[in-house]
């Protein structure tokens, strides 16, 4: 089974790239890293060795200030919900307002 992938600019957009995109679109972040992890769970439950499955995020937003750690959770899920349905198996999160430490 293929992975759907969106085109940009002429060409395929990976998981990360789409991951990057929303994330930006949504929360016009002061800092946004999006880290593919899915190396470091190879031979465990849920990686189907296609790669592009596991993700690490820190952003820092003002999208954040005022939100509980929950739900600065909630709005990330939401927004990803669809990737998360597809082929992404697992995301950490760690979002922040800027100034938080």
């Amino acid at each position: 089974m293929q992975r759907d992938r969106k085109r940009t600019n002429g060409r395929d957009m990976g998981v990360k790239d789409t991951l990057t995109q929303k994330l930006r679109e949504a929360f016009t972040p002061e800092s946004l890293d999006v880290i593919d992890e899915s190396n470091l769970h190879e031979g465990h439950a849920g990686h189907s060795g296609r790669g592009e499955s596991h993700f690490r995020v820190n952003i820092v937003s003002d999208a954040f200030a005022g939100k509980s750690r929950i739900d600065r959770h909630r709005m990330i899920n939401e927004l990803l919900a669809a990737e998360l349905k597809g082929g992404l198996h697992a995301l950490a999160v760690k979002a922040k307002a800027p100034g938080e430490a």
